[in-house]
Protein backbone atom coordinates (compact mmCIF):
# COMPACT_ATOMS: atom_id res chain seq x y z
CA UNK A 1 0.00 0.00 0.00
CA UNK A 2 1.14 3.52 -0.71
CA UNK A 3 0.58 4.40 2.96
CA UNK A 4 3.10 1.73 3.96
CA UNK A 5 5.62 3.09 1.46
CA UNK A 6 5.22 6.65 2.68
CA UNK A 7 5.54 5.49 6.28
CA UNK A 8 8.75 3.62 5.50
CA UNK A 9 10.34 6.58 3.73
CA UNK A 10 9.21 9.05 6.41
CA UNK A 11 10.97 6.83 8.93
CA UNK A 12 14.19 6.98 6.93
CA UNK A 13 14.08 3.80 4.84
CA UNK A 14 16.69 3.84 2.07
CA UNK A 15 14.72 1.54 -0.20
CA UNK A 16 12.19 -1.29 -0.27
CA UNK A 17 14.03 -4.49 0.55
CA UNK A 18 11.09 -6.83 0.03
CA UNK A 19 7.98 -6.00 -2.01
CA UNK A 20 5.64 -8.97 -1.47
CA UNK A 21 3.80 -9.43 -4.75
CA UNK A 22 1.55 -12.20 -3.40
CA UNK A 23 -0.50 -9.49 -1.66
CA UNK A 24 -1.74 -8.50 -5.13
CA UNK A 25 -3.04 -12.03 -5.66
CA UNK A 26 -4.87 -12.63 -2.36
CA UNK A 27 -8.56 -12.08 -1.61
CA UNK A 28 -9.71 -12.17 -5.20
CA UNK A 29 -11.32 -14.68 -7.58
CA UNK A 30 -8.75 -14.44 -10.37
CA UNK A 31 -5.12 -13.34 -10.73
CA UNK A 32 -4.32 -9.68 -11.44
CA UNK A 33 -3.52 -8.84 -15.04
CA UNK A 34 -0.09 -7.74 -16.22
CA UNK A 35 -1.41 -4.17 -16.47
CA UNK A 36 -2.79 -4.18 -12.92
CA UNK A 37 0.53 -5.41 -11.57
CA UNK A 38 2.47 -2.89 -13.65
CA UNK A 39 0.39 0.04 -12.37
CA UNK A 40 1.05 -0.94 -8.73
CA UNK A 41 4.76 -1.56 -9.29
CA UNK A 42 5.23 1.60 -11.36
CA UNK A 43 3.52 3.68 -8.67
CA UNK A 44 5.81 2.05 -6.08
CA UNK A 45 8.86 2.97 -8.16
CA UNK A 46 7.60 6.54 -8.49
CA UNK A 47 7.00 6.87 -4.74
CA UNK A 48 10.46 5.41 -4.07
CA UNK A 49 11.86 8.41 -5.96
CA UNK A 50 15.15 6.85 -7.02
CA UNK A 51 15.49 4.48 -4.07
CA UNK A 52 15.83 0.78 -4.96
CA UNK A 53 12.77 -1.47 -4.86
CA UNK A 54 13.34 -5.23 -4.61
CA UNK A 55 10.30 -7.08 -5.93
CA UNK A 56 9.93 -10.69 -4.84
CA UNK A 57 8.13 -12.82 -7.41
CA UNK A 58 5.04 -14.80 -6.51
CA UNK A 59 5.55 -16.80 -3.30
CA UNK A 60 2.39 -18.79 -2.60
CA UNK A 61 1.51 -22.28 -1.50
CA UNK A 62 2.27 -23.69 1.96
CA UNK A 63 0.90 -21.12 4.44
CA UNK A 64 -0.25 -18.78 1.62
CA UNK A 65 -2.85 -20.63 -0.48
CA UNK A 66 -4.76 -18.95 -3.30
CA UNK A 67 -8.44 -19.87 -3.55
CA UNK A 68 -8.55 -19.57 -7.35
CA UNK A 69 -5.44 -21.72 -7.83
CA UNK A 70 -7.06 -24.76 -6.18
CA UNK A 71 -3.88 -26.37 -4.93
CA UNK A 72 -4.26 -29.94 -3.65
CA UNK A 73 -3.80 -30.42 0.11
CA UNK A 74 -0.29 -31.45 1.19
CA UNK A 75 0.92 -33.35 4.20
CA UNK A 76 3.97 -31.09 4.58
CA UNK A 77 3.14 -27.88 2.68
CA UNK A 78 6.25 -26.00 3.85
CA UNK A 79 8.34 -28.71 2.17
CA UNK A 80 6.16 -29.09 -0.87
CA UNK A 81 4.70 -27.40 -3.92
CA UNK A 82 5.31 -23.69 -3.33
CA UNK A 83 6.98 -20.57 -4.70
CA UNK A 84 9.24 -21.19 -7.74
CA UNK A 85 8.40 -24.91 -7.68
CA UNK A 86 5.00 -23.99 -9.09
CA UNK A 87 6.26 -21.72 -11.88
CA UNK A 88 6.56 -24.30 -14.65
CA UNK A 89 2.90 -25.26 -14.30
CA UNK A 90 1.79 -21.62 -14.18
CA UNK A 91 4.11 -20.22 -16.85
CA UNK A 92 1.65 -17.62 -18.21
CA UNK A 93 1.06 -16.23 -14.73
CA UNK A 94 4.78 -15.96 -14.05
CA UNK A 95 5.54 -14.36 -17.42
CA UNK A 96 2.85 -11.72 -16.89
CA UNK A 97 4.37 -10.85 -13.53
CA UNK A 98 7.91 -10.67 -14.88
CA UNK A 99 6.74 -8.43 -17.73
CA UNK A 100 5.14 -6.08 -15.19
CA UNK A 101 8.30 -6.02 -13.05
CA UNK A 102 10.59 -5.40 -16.02
CA UNK A 103 8.34 -2.62 -17.29
CA UNK A 104 8.30 -0.98 -13.86
CA UNK A 105 12.08 -1.04 -14.04
CA UNK A 106 11.83 1.65 -16.71
CA UNK A 107 10.22 3.94 -14.09
CA UNK A 108 12.76 3.48 -11.29
CA UNK A 109 15.51 1.17 -9.97
CA UNK A 110 13.48 -2.03 -9.56
CA UNK A 111 15.20 -5.37 -8.92
CA UNK A 112 13.64 -8.82 -9.23
CA UNK A 113 14.15 -11.54 -6.61
CA UNK A 114 13.06 -15.18 -6.67
CA UNK A 115 11.98 -17.08 -3.53
CA UNK A 116 12.80 -20.64 -2.39
CA UNK A 117 15.72 -21.29 -4.73
CA UNK A 118 17.49 -24.44 -3.57
CA UNK A 119 20.04 -25.23 -6.31
CA UNK A 120 22.29 -23.50 -8.86
CA UNK A 121 20.29 -25.17 -11.63
CA UNK A 122 17.11 -23.44 -10.49
CA UNK A 123 18.90 -20.08 -10.40
CA UNK A 124 20.20 -20.66 -13.94
CA UNK A 125 16.71 -21.50 -15.24
CA UNK A 126 15.18 -18.43 -13.60
CA UNK A 127 17.87 -16.14 -15.02
CA UNK A 128 17.20 -17.60 -18.46
CA UNK A 129 13.46 -17.05 -17.97
CA UNK A 130 14.07 -13.35 -17.25
CA UNK A 131 16.20 -13.19 -20.39
CA UNK A 132 13.42 -14.66 -22.53
CA UNK A 133 10.85 -12.21 -21.18
CA UNK A 134 13.23 -9.30 -21.88
CA UNK A 135 13.64 -10.49 -25.46
CA UNK A 136 9.85 -10.57 -25.97
CA UNK A 137 9.43 -7.08 -24.55
CA UNK A 138 12.22 -5.79 -26.78
CA UNK A 139 10.63 -7.42 -29.83
CA UNK A 140 7.32 -5.75 -28.95
CA UNK A 141 9.04 -2.40 -28.48
CA UNK A 142 7.88 -2.06 -24.87
CA UNK A 143 9.99 0.02 -22.48
CA UNK A 144 11.65 -2.05 -19.75
CA UNK A 145 14.89 -2.35 -17.79
CA UNK A 146 17.08 -4.51 -20.02
CA UNK A 147 19.82 -4.57 -17.33
CA UNK A 148 17.61 -5.38 -14.33
CA UNK A 149 19.38 -6.93 -11.36
CA UNK A 150 18.28 -10.50 -10.64
CA UNK A 151 18.57 -11.93 -7.14
CA UNK A 152 17.48 -14.93 -5.12
CA UNK A 153 16.42 -15.48 -1.55
CA UNK A 154 18.56 -17.72 0.62
CA UNK A 155 15.91 -19.61 2.56
CA UNK A 156 16.95 -23.21 1.96
CA UNK A 157 20.18 -24.44 3.60
CA UNK A 158 21.27 -26.15 0.36
CA UNK A 159 21.27 -22.75 -1.35
CA UNK A 160 23.49 -21.24 1.35
CA UNK A 161 25.93 -24.13 0.96
CA UNK A 162 25.87 -23.57 -2.83
CA UNK A 163 26.10 -19.78 -2.68
CA UNK A 164 29.31 -19.61 -4.74
CA UNK A 165 27.81 -21.54 -7.64
CA UNK A 166 24.49 -19.67 -7.45
CA UNK A 167 26.39 -16.36 -7.47
CA UNK A 168 27.48 -17.09 -11.05
CA UNK A 169 23.82 -16.83 -12.06
CA UNK A 170 22.61 -13.84 -10.00
CA UNK A 171 23.49 -10.28 -9.00
CA UNK A 172 22.53 -10.31 -5.33
CA UNK A 173 21.15 -12.34 -2.42
CA UNK A 174 18.74 -11.79 0.43
CA UNK A 175 18.60 -14.16 3.38
CA UNK A 176 15.02 -15.03 4.35
CA UNK A 177 15.82 -15.58 8.00
CA UNK A 178 12.43 -16.93 9.10
CA UNK A 179 12.30 -19.74 6.56
CA UNK A 180 16.03 -20.43 6.77
CA UNK A 181 15.68 -21.04 10.53
CA UNK A 182 12.62 -23.20 9.90
CA UNK A 183 14.47 -25.46 7.50
CA UNK A 184 17.74 -25.51 9.43
CA UNK A 185 16.15 -26.63 12.70
CA UNK A 186 13.32 -28.71 11.15
CA UNK A 187 10.83 -26.56 13.05
CA UNK A 188 7.44 -25.64 11.57
CA UNK A 189 7.26 -21.87 12.09
CA UNK A 190 3.45 -22.15 12.34
CA UNK A 191 3.61 -24.57 15.29
CA UNK A 192 3.55 -22.59 18.53
CA UNK A 193 4.56 -25.70 20.50
CA UNK A 194 7.99 -25.47 18.89
CA UNK A 195 8.49 -21.73 19.34
CA UNK A 196 11.32 -22.35 21.83
CA UNK A 197 13.36 -24.03 19.11
CA UNK A 198 15.03 -22.46 16.10
CA UNK A 199 16.36 -19.26 17.66
CA UNK A 200 18.03 -16.95 15.09
CA UNK A 201 20.72 -16.32 17.75
CA UNK A 202 21.69 -20.01 17.91
CA UNK A 203 25.37 -20.51 17.00
CA UNK A 204 24.41 -22.96 14.24
CA UNK A 205 22.19 -20.35 12.59
CA UNK A 206 24.80 -17.62 12.95
CA UNK A 207 27.38 -19.88 11.32
CA UNK A 208 25.01 -20.39 8.40
CA UNK A 209 24.59 -16.62 8.06
CA UNK A 210 28.37 -16.24 8.15
CA UNK A 211 28.68 -18.80 5.36
CA UNK A 212 26.12 -16.94 3.26
CA UNK A 213 27.79 -13.55 3.64
CA UNK A 214 31.31 -14.86 3.08
CA UNK A 215 30.24 -16.79 -0.02
CA UNK A 216 28.37 -13.87 -1.52
CA UNK A 217 31.20 -11.41 -0.92
CA UNK A 218 33.82 -13.83 -2.21
CA UNK A 219 31.87 -13.89 -5.47
CA UNK A 220 31.59 -10.08 -5.57
CA UNK A 221 27.85 -10.06 -4.83
CA UNK A 222 26.00 -7.98 -2.25
CA UNK A 223 23.77 -9.66 0.31
CA UNK A 224 20.88 -8.46 2.43
CA UNK A 225 18.63 -9.97 5.06
CA UNK A 226 14.91 -9.86 5.68
CA UNK A 227 12.93 -11.51 8.42
CA UNK A 228 12.14 -11.13 12.08
CA UNK A 229 15.75 -10.99 13.26
CA UNK A 230 16.36 -7.84 11.19
CA UNK A 231 14.07 -5.78 13.38
CA UNK A 232 15.54 -6.89 16.71
CA UNK A 233 17.85 -4.28 18.28
CA UNK A 234 20.00 -7.04 19.76
CA UNK A 235 20.66 -8.38 16.26
CA UNK A 236 22.01 -5.14 14.76
CA UNK A 237 25.63 -5.56 15.96
CA UNK A 238 25.56 -9.21 14.89
CA UNK A 239 24.32 -8.44 11.38
CA UNK A 240 26.80 -5.58 10.99
CA UNK A 241 29.62 -7.74 12.29
CA UNK A 242 28.71 -10.54 9.90
CA UNK A 243 28.97 -8.04 7.04
CA UNK A 244 25.43 -7.79 5.67
CA UNK A 245 25.15 -4.97 3.12
CA UNK A 246 21.44 -4.38 3.66
CA UNK A 247 18.78 -5.23 6.26
CA UNK A 248 15.06 -5.07 5.63
CA UNK A 249 12.60 -4.36 8.45
CA UNK A 250 8.93 -3.40 8.69
CA UNK A 251 8.19 0.35 8.39
CA UNK A 252 7.56 0.92 12.13
CA UNK A 253 10.98 -0.57 12.97
CA UNK A 254 13.07 1.49 10.54
CA UNK A 255 13.91 4.31 12.95
CA UNK A 256 14.96 1.98 15.77
CA UNK A 257 16.99 -0.21 13.43
CA UNK A 258 18.82 2.76 11.94
CA UNK A 259 19.54 4.20 15.42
Amino acid sequence: RSSDLRSAFENGAEGIGLFRTELMFLDRDEPPTEEEQYEILAETARLADGRPVIVRTLDVGADKPLAWMRLPPERNPALGYRAIRMYAEHADLVEAQLRAILRAGAVGPVKVMFPMVATPEEARELRALVGRVKERLATEGIAHDHAIQVGVMLEVPSAVLSVGAIAREVDFFSVGSNDLAQYLFAVDREDTRLAHLGSPFHPAFLRLLETAVAGAHAAGRWIGLCGEIGGRPLAAPLLLGLGFDEVSVSPPRVLAAKA
